[in-house]
């Protein structure tokens, strides 16, 4: 039987290839830039009602009121980082003394009042198997690359990549403020078109999830910075309350906490203070560590409606699927997973009625 290419079926075949080799070629060639992109919708979103207000402002200059958003956003996510940097920068060169001090004579003798703490006599035992591996130590230590030269040339390779990726999503951003009413517009309609009217319920619960994951960023660092201060406290470092403030800036930034109480601790060691140094360390890995991984489910699952535990599985599986976007994207997917569930639910209850 011979195939008539000029039959409807035919024609919607070839039409629908075309669309998906079309679309399938689109994000090849997008697909580098997904992370970059992704962060710039969610800043958009999150910042949107600030650039309303700004915009009833200066209703005739849609441009200006992007250009000055944009500006504004960069620089309150900038100025956290360059600081970051800028004592990260100024410390290198004492870690770096502290390190080779450590690979030379080893890690200095553990205080006995450190056996007395909850799990004490562990903590000295797998203390003093290392104290007595001089060779694992130096090998441990290295992996840093603190007195690598190549692992330190990696390292600035990849805080070019990120800035890379940072400077496309902050020029993205300017164009979504500037035409953002126009794109949603859009995809409402083609969503709307594709998926009927549940695609307002979706795009509700995709808003919502990203609102609550920022908020649970907010009250999570908040959390870890009066924390981590608390121990700076009780570690007797001086100013406890203004580290408690940096921690809580810096934990803004997802997976950037720990650098402060890691490298204070390392001040403590350095300085002989290894009790305090121990103890700094061992409340940042086990209580300001883990106040991200209860409080931000926590509050995303409140106004998301979506269970404590799912919300905590989205949220490291995401991250451990699609990096540090994940930490949206995954609370999101289930956001939108459930939204349908629930739809589908619905539907069967009315079919049963």
């Amino acid at each position: 039987m011979a195939l008539n290419i000029d039959s409807p079926f035919v024609r919607r075949v070839v039409a629908f290839a075309f669309l998906v080799f079309i679309f399938g070629l689109t994000l090849w060639v997008l697909s580098p830039f997904f992370a970059s992109l992704a962060w710039a919708g969610i800043l958009a979103y999150v910042s949107w009602p600030l650039h309303q207000r700004l915009l009833d402002r200066l209703p005739e200059r849609p441009s200006l009121v992007a250009l000055l958003m944009t500006v504004g956003v960069a620089a309150m996510l900038l100025l956290p980082l360059v600081w970051v940097m800028f004592t990260v920068a100024l410390d290198v060169a004492a870690a770096t003394a502290t390190f080779k001090q450590l690979m030379a004579q080893g890690l200095p003798p553990l205080p006995p009042a450190v056996r007395s703490w909850p799990g004490g006599e562990w903590f000295a035992a797998q203390y003093q198997s290392v104290e007595g591996d001089a060779e694992w130590l130096r090998a441990q230590i290295g992996v840093l690359g603190l007195a690598d030269t190549a692992s330190m040339k990696a390292l600035a390779g990849g805080v070019g990549r990120i800035a890379a990726k940072f400077a496309l999503a902050v020029f993205a951003l300017f164009f979504l403020f500037r035409h953002g009413v126009s794109v949603l517009a859009q995809f409402r309609g083609v969503a709307t078109r594709w998926l009927g009217d549940a695609a307002r319920g979706y795009i509700q619960a995709v808003g919502v999830t990203v609102r609550a994951v920022v908020f649970g960023i907010v009250l999570t660092a908040l959390a870890q910075g009066v924390l981590a201060g608390l121990g700076y406290w009780v570690a007797g470092l001086p100013a406890p309350a203004l580290w408690g403030v940096i921690t809580a800036l810096i934990s803004l930034i997802p997976f950037i906490g720990p650098v402060v109480w890691i490298g204070l601790s390392l001040s403590l060691l350095a300085h002989g203070e290894t009790q305090a140094a121990v103890g700094l360390f061992l409340w940042g890995a086990l209580v300001v560590s883990w106040v991200d991984n209860l409080i931000r489910p926590l509050v995303i699952s409140g106004p998301t409606r979506i269970p404590f535990l799912l919300v905590f599985l989205g949220v490291l599986g995401g991250i451990n699927a699609f990096g540090l976007i994940g930490l949206f994207l995954g609370p999101v997917l289930l956001a939108v997973s459930i939204a349908i569930w629930r739809e589908w639910q619905g539907h069967k209850r009315q079919d049963l009625a």
